[in-house]
């Protein structure tokens, strides 16, 4: 099954729930949070109940840009 995307959003661009987020990234529910708080967690859209998405383009980026310069 494949995320939904909004009107206007780009083919393949899925919005990623938390749930799916953390599995991804390998992290705990409180550390999202808690980087959310610092605004250092990847961008999120937050849907008219509340419940937050991530755009998988946005994750991609924002986990390229947490790579190790030399």
């Amino acid at each position: 099954m494949t995320a939904p995307t909004l009107p206007g959003q780009r083919s393949g661009d899925a919005l990623l729930k938390v749930k799916e987020v953390l599995e991804i990234l390998d992290i705990e529910r409180s550390t999202f949070y808690d980087w959310r708080a610092k605004r250092r967690a990847p961008r999120c859209v937050k849907l008219p109940n509340g419940q937050l998405r991530v755009r998988r383009s946005v994750l991609d980026a924002w986990i390229e840009a947490q790579e190790e310069r030399n």
